[in-house]
């Protein structure tokens, strides 16, 4: 017979391998379906994901699919935003910002918040955002018609709030009497801190972006109309591991990453391997992708640099102009 310590600790065993089992077994079985394609109608594709494991580990834990409304929603250090729609052929995500100044608000102006991102993800904010910015201080920010002023300090042009906007003047869905007196003044900051700035001398702001409504081939191709919410520039970050892992004569993956070292993974139906599906040579992982299930894990995005050389992106070319503020400062005060 043998001694009750010995049984003791083979029972003890005994329990951590069935719980350490239990945990791993959902993940033994198809990973790429694990992949959700879609949220609240809006899909999901490479880079972007739902679910930790999938998609490119540069945009890790930004977005979240929220329960049970199925509502998507955009994680920044200011907050989350409701996401209205997010295009992959120009890649960039809208969202809305429910703090901001709307036109049901008329002269009664809320303090917001400024929208921050995230400096370590390939997240910017769009030229073709507008910021409209009320109830400034005319003793602390530069409030001035665009075209004059630019004309008499060229080299301060992006410094200065324009009273004279057309969306000032025009403001989308609103009646003519929306403001009611209230000051407005479009701004384009070249950084989010920008943001942070004007507000601390303007009570209140909203942002218009001018969505494209043509299209080649249409008879209005460069037809634009102004609409309320913030549009995020994305880049897509493209390897020819990936492009491999996708391409359906090779199994047609689904591109992701292991979730402990962000290395990548192709995730397919019979598992996950570190090339393509059809590829028999392969290692297969089966237990290493531990939070593609969804379970949230605490890592940094910049992590995500580790991923290797061989990449490149599908962007726009930003030119790199210094950042200006529409506040005055010792550096850019007029008189």
């Amino acid at each position: 017979m043998g001694h009750p310590k010995t049984h003791k600790t083979t029972h003890i065993c005994s329990l951590l391998t069935i719980i350490l089992i239990t945990s791993f077994s959902p993940l033994i079985s198809s990973q790429s379906s694990l992949c959700r394609t879609s949220c609240g109608g809006i899909p999901i594709r490479y880079p972007l994901s739902i679910d930790d494991g999938c998609g490119s580990p540069y945009y890790r834990h930004i977005l979240v699919c929220s329960e049970p409304a199925n509502v998507l929603e955009l994680w920044t250090p200011s907050g989350r935003y409701p996401v209205k729609s997010i295009s992959y052929t120009d890649p960039h995500i809208l969202i809305s910002d429910p703090l901001m100044w709307s036109c049901q608000d008329g002269d009664r102006l809320r303090p917001t918040r400024a929208l921050s991102l995230d400096t370590s993800i390939h997240l910017s904010l769009s030229s073709q955002n507008e910021y409209l910015f009320f109830n400034c201080s005319p003793d602390r920010v530069i409030m001035e018609p665009r075209p004059m002023f630019c004309e008499r300090f060229p080299e301060r042009c992006d410094a200065s709030c324009d009273p004279s906007s057309y969306l000032c003047r025009h403001l989308p869905q609103c009646g003519p009497n929306a403001l009611r007196g209230t000051s407005c003044c479009s701004y384009y900051p070249k950084a989010t801190v920008s943001l942070r700035m004007m507000l601390k001398h303007c009570t209140t702001y909203t942002t218009i972006h001018w969505k494209s409504v043509g299209g080649l081939g249409t008879r209005r191709p460069y037809d634009q109309v102004p609409e309320y919410g913030v549009r995020v520039d994305f880049d897509i970050p493209v390897t020819s591991r990936c492009l491999r892992c996708q391409d359906r004569a090779k199994g047609g993956g689904t591109c992701g990453f292991e979730t402990r070292n962000q290395d990548f993974l192709c995730l397919c139906e019979q598992g996950n391997v570190t090339t393509y599906c059809k590829d028999h040579q392969s290692t297969v992982h089966s237990g290493n992708t531990g939070a593609i299930a969804g379970t949230v894990t605490v890592a940094s995005v910049a992590g995500g640099v580790g991923i290797g050389a061989g990449i490149w992106y599908l962007k726009k070319v930003r030119a790199k102009e210094p950042v200006t503020h529409g506040v005055q400062t010792n550096e850019n005060r007029l008189f």
